[in-house]
C-alpha cells in the first residue's frame, strides 16, 4: 500500500474506540474531500466494484461455454449449497496434509490466500483452514485442466471459500510462504463461497507486527497499519489473522481449564440471573431496564447468587457467564461487558482457604497454557512479541500494609487507609518481580473501606478486611474475600454504602435461615488472557468488544 497511516473507512461516532480517537478523513492526490465528496466517491467506487463483478461473472460464463472442461471448476451454483445431497466425500483438513500422501489424491477447502498467474497455462493459489496454509499449482494439462481454468483459479478474490481435488505432491525446495512442505496439483477447484474483490482490510495488513512495519519504514518502504477501530469495525476479517485466531484458541483453554480444575477440587458449575431487581455491588453504575413495568438492571456481577447457592448448600460453586458493568471506564482494560469467571466456596476456619483455591488453579492453568499451547502463544508472539509470565510454584502473599511499605520505600505515598492506584498498582508489580522473581501474587487484607458491603471484617482491626486482590504482570486480575454471613451486619454494611435494603431483602433473607462461613472471587476471562500473553488492549481479547462507545458489530 502507499501509506504507513492506517487506511479507514468513514465511521460514526459510535464506531470509536476509547484508545483511539484519530478522525477519518478521505484523501485524493493530497487533497482533503469534504463530507459530501467523500459520500459521492464512495458511491462512485461501489458503483464500480458492482460493474466490475458483473464483468467477472459474463467472462466465465463465457469461458464456460466455450471450454469443453468447464466442469472442472467455477461457482458452484446455490442448489447445490442448499444441503441438496449428502456424497460420502471425505475432506483433508490442510493442516494434515503432509509428505505421507504424497501422489495421494485429497479433496480440501480453505480460504483464498493470495493467488499468482506464472503464465496463461500455470498459476499458484494458496488456501488457508484455521491458520495453516498450503500452495495448490493450477498447470494446463490435457483432459484435465484448461486456460481457461488457470484464468479463473488465478483470478479469485482473496478470501474466497473454494473446494480443490487435486493430487498431493512434494517439492525438492522449502516452501517459505506456508505452513506445509507439500503442494497440491489442482485437478478440479470450485467456489463455494466467493468474497467481494476490495475488502476494506486486507489480513496480510492485519497480520502485520509493528516492528515489521517499523523495519520497512526504516528501510524506505511504506507498509500499512491497520488501527485498533478499523479492526474492531470490520472485526469478522481481523479474526482471521494468526494471532486473533490463536488468542481466541487460548481463551477457550483458560475457560476449560478453569471448569475442569474447579470441577475436580468439588465445585459444581451454576448460571445466576443476569436480570436482577437492584444492583449486586451497590452504586449507580448499572444498566437499568423497565422489567414488566417493574425496576430492573443487568447483574454487575453473579455476586449475591453465588452466595446464596451455598446458603442453598451446594458447598462449592463456579460459574462462568457475562458480567455486564456501566462505569464510563475509557482504559485499556475496562469492558461494559465481559466473561466472568466466579467461585465461591464455604470456609472451615480461614479465608486463606479461598487464596489456596486461587493459586493452585491459577499455576496449574499457567503450566498447561505453556505445555499445550506452545503454537498458539508462538503465534501471538510473532505479532504481539512478549515475554514468558514469571511465576513461582508455591504463589507469594503480602498484605496490603506490606505492600504499602515496599511502595513507600521506593518514594511512593499510598493512603494506608485508601485504594491503589493503577499507578501504584503497576510500580507495586515491578518491585514484587524485582525483589521476589514473580509477576504473579497476591496481596491481601485490604482497608474495608475500598471493598463491597458484603466483605467481612478483620476481627483484630475493623479498618482492615478479609479480602484480596491477585495481580498478574502489575495489573489487577482478581478481587476476592470472605463474604459477611450474618445477616444483622449485612444490613448494617449494606445500608453504609447507601443500598436500598428492599431491593436485596432475598439475598439478606438468605442468610437467616442458617449460612455457613464462605468466601469467593471473580476474575475476568478476557483480562487473563490479556495478562498473561501482555497484550496492551483488553478489547483485542474480547472476541466483539462492548465498551462505552462501542455497541457494534
Amino acid at each position: 500500500m502507499a501509506s504507513s497511516e492506517s487506511v479507514d473507512p468513514p465511521k460514526t461516532p459510535s464506531q470509536n474506540d476509547s484508545n483511539d480517537t484519530e478522525t477519518t478523513v478521505v484523501e485524493e492526490e493530497g487533497k482533503t474531500l469534504s463530507k459530501k465528496a467523500a459520500k459521492k466517491e464512495a458511491m462512485k467506487q461501489e458503483k464500480l466494484k458492482r460493474q466490475q463483478e458483473q464483468a467477472a461473472a459474463a467472462a466465465a460464463a463465457n469461458a464456460s461455454e466455450s471450454d469443453p472442461l468447464a466442469g472442472n471448476y467455477g461457482d458452484v451454483p446455490l442448489v447445490d449449497l442448499q444441503s441438496k445431497a449428502v456424497s460420502g466425500r471425505k475432506w483433508t483438513p490442510i493442516e494434515l496434509l503432509n509428505e505421507d500422501l504424497k501422489d495421494k489424491e485429497v479433496l480440501i477447502r480453505g480460504r483464498v490466500q493470495t493467488t499468482r498467474a506464472v503464465a496463461k497455462s500455470i498459476g499458484f493459489v494458496v488456501l488457508r483452514e484455521r491458520g495453516f496454509t498450503v500452495q495448490c499449482v493450477v498447470t494446463v494439462a490435457p483432459e484435465l485442466v484448461s486456460k481457461q481454468m488457470v484464468k479463473f483459479a488465478t483470478s479469485l478474490s482473496r478470501e474466497s471459500y473454494v473446494d480443490i481435488e487435486g493430487i498431493v505432491s512434494v517439492p525438492e525446495s522449502a516452501i517459505k510462504s506456508t505452513s506445509q512442505q507439500v503442494e497440491v496439483q489442482v485437478r478440479k477447484l470450485y467456489c463455494v463461497g466467493k468474497a467481494i474483490p476490495n475488502l476494506p482490510i486486507n489480513i496480510e495488513d492485519a497480520a502485520r507486527s509493528e516492528a515489521e512495519i517499523e523495519k520497512a519504514l526504516q528501510d524506505g518502504e511504506q507498509l500499512v497499519r491497520v488501527n485498533q477501530d478499523t479492526r474492531l469495525n470490520y472485526r469478522v476479517l481481523d479474526l482471521r489473522t494468526p494471532a486473533n485466531q490463536a488468542i481466541f484458541r487460548i481463551q477457550c483453554q483458560v475457560e476449560n481449564i478453569f471448569r475442569q480444575f474447579l470441577l475436580s477440587e468439588g465445585f459444581v458449575g451454576i448460571h445466576t440471573p443476569k436480570l436482577i431487581a437492584g444492583s449486586s455491588e451497590g452504586g449507580s453504575a448499572v444498566f437499568k431496564l423497565d422489567y414488566k413495568g417493574q425496576p430492573a438492571c443487568l447483574a454487575q456481577s453473579p455476586q449475591l447468587h453465588k452466595q446464596m447457592a451455598i446458603c442453598g448448600d451446594f458447598g462449592r460453586v463456579f460459574e462462568i457467564g457475562p458480567v455486564f458493568r456501566a462505569e464510563d471506564s475509557f482504559t485499556h482494560r475496562h469492558l461494559c461487558e465481559f466473561t466472568g469467571l466466579d467461585v465461591e466456596m464455604e470456609i472451615k476456619e480461614h479465608y486463606f482457604e479461598v487464596m489456596d483455591i486461587v493459586g493452585c488453579l491459577f499455576v496449574a492453568m499457567f503450566d498447561n497454557l505453556n505445555e499445550n499451547c506452545k503454537k498458539e502463544l508462538e503465534a501471538i508472539g510473532r505479532q504481539y512479541p512478549f515475554e514468558p509470565l514469571k511465576y513461582l510454584r508455591k504463589t507469594l502473599r503480602l498484605t496490603f500494609q506490606e505492600g504499602v511499605q515496599m511502595l513507600k520505600e521506593a518514594g511512593v505515598v499510598i493512603d494506608p487507609l485508601g485504594d491503589l492506584s493503577t499507578e501504584a498498582e503497576r510500580k507495586l508489580g515491578q518491585l514484587v518481580c524485582d525483589k521476589y522473581g514473580t509477576e504473579f501474587y497476591i496481596l491481601h487484607r485490604y482497608p474495608l473501606a475500598v471493598r463491597p458491603f458484603y466483605t467481612m471484617p478483620c476481627y483484630d482491626d475493623p479498618a482492615y478486611s478479609n479480602s484480596f486482590d491477585v495481580f498478574i504482570r502489575g495489573e489487577e486480575i482478581i478481587s476476592g474475600a470472605q463474604r459477611v454471613h450474618i445477616p444483622e451486619l449485612l444490613t448494617t454494611r449494606a445500608e453504609a454504602r447507601g443500598i436500598d435494603v428492599k431491593t436485596i431483602t432475598t439475598y439478606i433473607d438468605s442468610f437467616r435461615y442458617g449460612a455457613p462461613p464462605h468466601g469467593g472471587f471473580g476474575v475476568g476471562l478476557e483480562r487473563v488472557v490479556m495478562l498473561f500473553c501482555a497484550l496492551n488492549n483488553i478489547r483485542k481479547t474480547s472476541l466483539f468488544p462492548r465498551d462505552p462507545l462501542r455497541i457494534t458489530p
